[in-house]
Parts: structure tokens; C-alpha cells; sequence
């Protein structure tokens, strides 16, 4: 192989000697070799391998050097190529067999060709010995006498000097030197000058013939057919490469006609079957599907009864709650066809795509029946009609009435079950709604305590959890959390475990990832002066309080001046239980609690700031919502004047606000009313206990944080060994002795392994 190695690069030696322009543009076809990715499938003793190279001067190939597989590529020629390529891929696999290759992407090529067409449109066939000169150049050495011969041919001149050791039969092939003249009639009158001074022959009688030089003008060629439309077929091309791309970037398929086609995609992996074991915390919408899952399986007991089965399912609740994943296990439990999709993915730029992608998503289901078809946010389809303003035309629409149509035309025993999902139900086309299209509706709401138990273990599955960990405290304590937010809890406290080295995942590490789930991850870098943390301890102390001496508020679990997010500090409460109602003394200690901070800064600081922005909304929009949604306020009674204040301009338009002026007025009033009732409330119980309040600000400029419990006992009076924030966070880093040690050791094996494999590399390759 070395002598093959040896002859390629004489042979590449030689054709740059020659400036053999083929040579360089196999150079350049082999650009996208050198820079692009190349995925090679080997076959070896029955098994296939994958082997990926990327081929860059900082690389080798399949153990080859670099220069060695440049200078064996370029010096065999063309027909040779490949199969030198790939047989020393074949050799480099101790003679395994290639399977498949995947070259550069089309976008490489398509430079790859604008490169070449520039480098062949300016490539020089005279070689770099032929001289450029300028013109006023070429003019002075025909006054010298220096120029035996010129070729004119579309104003490139090309001469040949009369001491040259070029022959003149090689001529022009072959030139001393080139210019360019401005033009054919500036030339022969220049020459007609430089001849009358030369041979004193009357400029106007100078012919061709009398110049001091044998001159010779071609006449110019008329274009060829490829030279006129060549820009037109590479203008024509470029838009069709992009007309290409775009629709196969709309379309999902490698087919530029498949946009009208579904994008539905079918059922996963098997091994990665979802099914109701893996749904934790929902057991009535369980049990409400478990009758669909029923029915695919054996429909004649439900037909033999009268019964039909529902055409479709809506599932609705807020975001994270499980709806997915209770399609997705639906059709795990069935076993049948499984047809996903986004609501979105009907909506296309062009008009009749969505309705034709609805069209063919029930035709396949049909095929594959029975079947299921999930349409997870169907809102984004499913809004209600007839909202266009301007009377244009909604494709929306039209993709909604198809969508109508298919789900009211099955026969009853097709089998074909629709699956949705939705958070606003609130928006969607009452048709869609009726019996005969959406059936069941099946709202999936927040877990209670017991089903974010459930939630846990099912996700707890794999962590290493340590012996202090209790799965029934961290249920308690995640109170309004979904599904979801569970999961992440866990993930977080998993990631902060690997992160700090841990063996397992400890309390310290699940508290940590609920309070960045709530709150936000720590700001460490960020730079406090010690006016901002006063101010900081003042507010947050002042929530804290209130938040104590209220009779409904929930109980504080913890108390931080810690930057986390876009906070300065937090205080946190959790419910000690869950409330499916909510009364009106508890929204009121709610708002009282929300100004207590504001009301800390103005007492102990007697000035103000903008950190209670957040408060301010928060305790103004439950003030809004009692008068104006929930009737608690006396002066405008039991009456409901509209609380959904998202601005839905097309559904909306035209309409009338449902009270008067004067009623408005007295809304304004009773929201002013509540809040001041409840800042002169907080103001007296933080009066009353400023003493208090200048103990728990102490604490927290010592140690930054505290717990519900710590807090509590310090606002008594109470000693206690409160752990700062920093020993806490070093508690957290500290890693494992046991995972030290681990590494320790696989940093000792690893360049002994290292060593073994290049010692093994070089018997494998001996040659090399």
C-alpha cells in the first residue's frame, strides 16, 4: 500500500507541475470530502457498524493520514477514484463489505458548482508565464520595435516579442504577453499614429499591412447556443432548488407534492409503549377511557347492547396535566393504529392544504382501522367561525369545516376514535362540540395531595433516591403542581445530584429544584449592595408576618433574600391541605399579605420603592375578581359583570359592555376600597409587631434564608442554630467520597487504555 501511496502523489506532483486544469477541478470536487461529514456502513463477521468520519486536515480517514489520502485521492484519476476510495476503506475495515454511503448535503454541491463555474470562467489556458501589460505599455514597446506579432480577438490582444524563445508557429497559442485594447477603432488609429512616426507614411493611407508589427484581427465569434442560455437555465435552476426546499421544508417529505398530504405520525417505538400504569394521579379519566380502550377490543359486547361507542373524546385542563400522555396510553392499552398530530400542523401559507391533510389523515386511519387519531391543541383549528373581520377568507375555517364533516361521516362501526386535547375549550366552534363529533368531554385537572404521590413514585422510577427522602412531604409540599411539574422537580433535584457528584438524591437536592421550579434558579454572580438587601430583608420579613398572623393564610415554608430569577428575594407559602374552594376572608388575608411588604418599607424605611410591582398586580387583580367575578363586594352585590379579560377582538367586536358608567364607577371604588382596607390592616399588624419584624430582618441579613419553622421561632424570640445560606449551599456541592474516588480512578486508567488502544492500532495497521 505504501508503494501505491508513493506513485499516487509522483502522479499528483506532476499534474500541479503541469497546471493540468482538470486536476484542479477534481481538487475541487473533492471539497465536499474534505469538509463535510461521510457516513460509512460496514459489514463485518455478520454484524453491521456504523463508522463516522469527519474529514478535515485535524482528522484522519478510517486511520490514514491526512496528506497520505489527499495525495492518493487526487492522483488517481477519475474511473479510478472510487474504487480506490472505497478499497482502502475495505482494507482499513480488515475487508469488511460497505453497505451504504450518505456524502455532503445538496447545499455543498450547489457551492461546490458556483465555485467551479467561477474558477472555468476566469481560468487562464496561457499559463502564468504569459505577461500582462497595459496598453499604454503595449504602445511603448511597439515604439521600440519590441513587438514581432499581435492576434486581436475580442479585444484581448496577445503578442509575441521579436527576441522571444516561444516559436511563432506555437503562436497565439502560446504568447509573451497579453493586453487589453479599448477599443478596435482607438487601436488602429493609435497604430496609424505610431506608424506615420515610425515610417513617415500619411496616417489616413496607413493600412494593416504598414504597421511595424504583422498584426492580426480575428473577427469575434457570435455566442453559441449554450452561451445565451446559459444564464437562463442557471436562473431557472436556482429557482427551482429553492422552489424545492421551500416545500419540502413545508411539506416534511422528500416529495414536493406531499404538502396536501397528513403529517400525522403513527405509534413510537414499541419498547417506549405507554400505557395506564405509566398515568399516575388521574383514576376517573382513567376509568372514563378504559371503556374507549374496551370497545376497540371487543366491540360486540357494546354493540349487541345498542350501545354506541363515542365518536370522539375531548380532554381539557390546564397545561402539564397529563393530556398527551393519556392519548398516548389509550393507544398503548388498545394495541391499535395510532395517528398523532398538532392542530397546527393542518394550517399551511396555501389555500386547501389544511382541509386536504384532513381528508387524508381520516382516509389512512380508515385503512387502519381500527384506529385512533389524537389532534393535541385542536384550538389551534377548532377556534369558533364566522370571527374574520374584513370578510376574507379564513383557511382556518375551511380546514375546520372539513374536519366537521370527516368526524360526523363514519359509519358507527368503524372503529375510529378521535382523541383531542385542548386548554382552551372556551374557544372552540360549538359544532365541534355537540354529540355525534366530541361525545365525552373529560377535563383533567390539578392532582390532589394522593395523586401527587402517585405522580412521584411513577417518576421516581430509576433515581436513586436516598433513605430521608419522603415521597408523601414532597406531595404536601408541591401543592398546584401538575404532572409535569413534578416530573421536573425530580429531573431538576437528578441533574443538581450528577452536577454536585452525589451518589443519590437527597432532600437538600428536591428542596433545591422546587424552589427553582417556583422561584427560579439561583443568581449567584449577581452583585447586592447591603442598602438593596435592607431593603430586601424589610419587604420580604413584612409578607412573612402578615402571612404569620393571618388566620387564612397558607404557612410559610421559607423566607430568602437570595436573588432567583428576576426576584431580589421571595417569600414562599404552601398549603397544608387542599381547598377546592376559596372564601372571602382568604382572599382578603391573600391581598393583606401581598402589601405587607410594601408596608414593611414604608414603616421601617419611610420611603418606598419599585420592588412591589409584582404585589401590587397580584393583590389588584384579586381585588378585580372579587367585585367583578365572585359577587363579594356589597355595594355592587351577587353579580357577575365579566371576568375574562383576554381580548378576543374578532369574537368580541361589536359587542356591549354589560353594565353602565355609573356601574363602572362603583367598581373602581369598591377595588380602591378593598385595598386600602387591607394596606391599613397590614400596616396595624406590622405596627404591633415591629419588634418582631426588626428580628427576622436581623436573621436574614446574617444567614439570607430560613425555613417556615425557623422563621416562626425567631420572630418569637426564640434561640436557634439556624444553618446559613452558604454552609447549606456547601452541604449541597459537597460530593460523594465514593464518586471521588471512582473518578480519581478513571482518570488513572484512561491513558493506560489509551496506550493499549494505540499499541493495538499500529499491530492492526503495519504498513502504516
Amino acid at each position: 500500500m505504501r508503494s501505491c501511496f508513493q506513485k499516487a502523489s509522483v502522479s499528483f506532483s506532476r499534474a500541479a507541475k503541469s497546471r493540468d486544469v482538470e486536476t484542479f477541478l477534481y481538487i475541487l470536487f473533492l471539497l465536499p470530502f474534505c469538509f463535510g461529514p461521510t457516513f460509512i456502513l460496514v459489514k463485518r463477521d455478520g454484524f453491521v457498524k456504523r463508522r463516522f468520519t469527519v474529514f478535515s486536515p485535524f482528522s484522519t480517514l478510517l486511520g490514514l493520514k491526512w496528506k497520505i489520502f489527499c495525495a492518493t485521492i487526487i492522483g488517481i484519476r477519475y474511473a479510478q477514484a472510487w474504487h480506490a476510495f472505497f478499497e482502502i476503506a475495505r482494507q482499513h475495515t480488515h475487508g469488511g463489505t460497505i453497505l451504504k454511503r450518505n456524502l455532503s448535503t445538496p447545499l455543498i454541491y450547489l457551492a461546490l458548482l458556483v465555485v467551479i463555474i467561477a474558477l472555468v470562467s476566469g481560468f487562464d489556458p496561457l499559463g502564468s508565464t504569459t505577461e500582462s501589460v497595459s496598453y499604454n505599455e503595449f504602445i511603448n514597446l511597439v515604439r521600440d520595435g519590441k513587438v514581432a506579432k499581435a492576434d486581436i480577438t475580442d479585444l484581448k490582444l496577445l503578442g509575441l516579442y521579436k527576441d522571444s524563445k516561444l516559436s511563432e508557429d506555437t503562436f497565439p497559442a502560446k504568447a509573451d504577453f497579453y493586453t487589453y485594447i479599448p477599443s478596435l477603432e482607438s487601436y488602429e488609429t493609435d497604430m496609424a499614429i505610431l506608424t506615420e512616426e515610425l515610417k513617415e507614411i500619411p496616417a489616413e493611407k496607413v493600412t494593416n499591412a504598414d504597421y511595424p508589427f504583422d498584426s492580426q484581427v480575428n473577427p469575434t465569434p457570435p455566442p453559441s447556443v449554450w452561451e445565451s442560455i446559459l444564464p437562463y437555465v442557471l436562473m431557472i435552476g436556482a429557482f427551482a432548488l429553492l422552489y424545492y426546499f421551500m416545500f419540502r421544508s413545508q411539506g416534511g417529505g422528500s416529495n414536493v407534492m406531499n404538502f396536501g398530504k397528513s403529517r400525522a405520525r403513527t405509534q413510537v417505538d414499541p419498547g417506549q409503549k405507554v400505557t395506564f400504569e405509566d398515568v399516575a394521579g388521574a383514576d376517573e379519566e382513567k376509568e372514563e377511557l378504559r371503556e374507549v380502550v374496551e370497545f376497540m377490543r371487543a366491540p360486540k359486547r357494546f354493540t349487541e347492547m345498542g350501545a354506541r361507542i363515542p365518536k370522539g373524546v375531548l380532554l381539557v385542563g390546564p397545561p402539564g396535566t397529563g393530556k398527551t400522555l393519556l392519548a398516548k396510553a389509550v393507544a398503548g392499552e388498545a394495541g391499535v393504529s395510532f395517528f398523532s398530530i398538532s392542530g397546527s400542523d393542518f394550517v399551511e401559507m396555501f389555500v386547501g392544504v389544511g382541509a386536504s391533510r384532513v381528508r387524508d389523515l381520516f382516509s389512512t386511519a380508515k385503512k387502519s382501522a381500527p384506529a385512533v387519531v389524537f389532534i393535541d391543541e385542536i384550538d389551534a383549528v377548532g377556534r369558533q367561525r364566522g370571527a374574520g373581520l374584513g370578510g376574507g377568507h379564513d383557511e382556518r375555517e375551511q380546514t375546520l369545516n372539513q374536519l366537521l364533516v370527516e368526524m360526523d361521516g363514519f359509519a358507527v362501526n368503524e372503529g375510529i376514535i378521535v382523541l383531542a386535547a385542548t386548554n382552551r375549550p372556551d374557544i372552540l366552534d360549538p359544532a365541534l362540540l355537540r354529540p355525534g363529533r366530541f361525545d365525552r368531554q373529560i377535563t383533567v385537572n390539578y392532582p390532589d395531595v394522593k395523586g401527587r404521590e402517585e405522580i412521584l413514585k411513577v417518576h421516581a422510577k430509576g433515581k436513586p433516591l436516598a433513605e430521608d427522602v419522603s415521597l408523601a412531604v414532597l406531595a404536601k409540599r408541591t401543592s398546584g403542581f401538575t404532572g409535569a411539574d413534578l416530573e421536573n422537580v425530580l429531573n431538576e433535584a437528578a441533574i443538581l445530584a450528577a452536577r454536585y457528584k452525589k451518589k443519590k438524591i437527597t432532600m437538600l437536592e428536591l428542596e433545591e429544584a422546587i424552589t427553582r421550579t417556583v422561584v427560579g434558579p439561583e443568581k449567584k454572580s449577581r452583585v447586592v449592595t447591603e442598602e438593596d438587601k435592607k431593603i430586601t430583608a424589610y419587604h420580604e420579613a413584612g409578607h412573612a408576618i402578615v402571612a404569620l398572623k393571618m388566620p387564612h393564610c397558607d404557612p410559610v415554608h421559607e423566607v430568602s433574600i437570595i436573588p432567583r430569577g428576576a426576584a431580589a428575594g421571595y417569600t414562599m407559602t404552601m398549603p397544608d391541605k387542599d381547598d377546592n374552594h376559596v372564601a372571602r376572608s382568604k382572599i382578603l388575608d391573600e391581598i393583606c399579605m401581598s402589601l405587607g411588604g410594601r408596608v414593611a418599607e414604608s414603616l421601617a424605611l419611610d420611603d418606598i420603592c419599585t420592588g412591589a410591582i409584582g404585589d401590587l398586580k397580584r393583590a389588584s387583580e384579586l381585588a378585580r375578581r372579587m367585585v367583578i367575578e365572585f359577587g363579594m363586594s356589597e355595594a355592587i352585590g351577587p353579580v357577575f359583570l365579566g371576568g375574562d379579560t383576554e381580548v378576543f377582538i374578532a369574537k368580541d367586536w361589536g359587542h356591549q359592555r354589560n353594565y353602565s358608567e355609573e356601574v363602572a364607577a362603583k367598581v373602581d371604588t369598591e377595588i380602591r376600597r378593598i385595598l386600602e382596607e387591607q394596606f391599613e390592616r397590614a400596616k396595624v399588624v406590622l405596627s404591633e409587631n415591629r419588634e418582631g419584624l426588626d428580628r427576622v430582618v436581623k436573621a436574614l441579613l446574617e444567614y439570607e434564608r430560613m425555613d417556615g419553622e425557623q422563621f416562626e421561632k425567631i420572630f418569637n424570640g426564640e434561640s436557634i442554630d439556624v444553618r446559613s445560606h452558604k454552609e447549606r449551599q456547601e452541604a449541597l456541592e459537597k460530593p460523594d467520597a465514593e464518586v471521588l474516588a471512582e473518578e480519581e480512578a478513571e482518570a488513572v486508567q484512561a491513558p493506560e487504555q489509551q496506550m493499549s488502544e494505540d499499541d493495538a492500532n499500529s499491530d492492526a495497521n503495519p504498513n502504516e
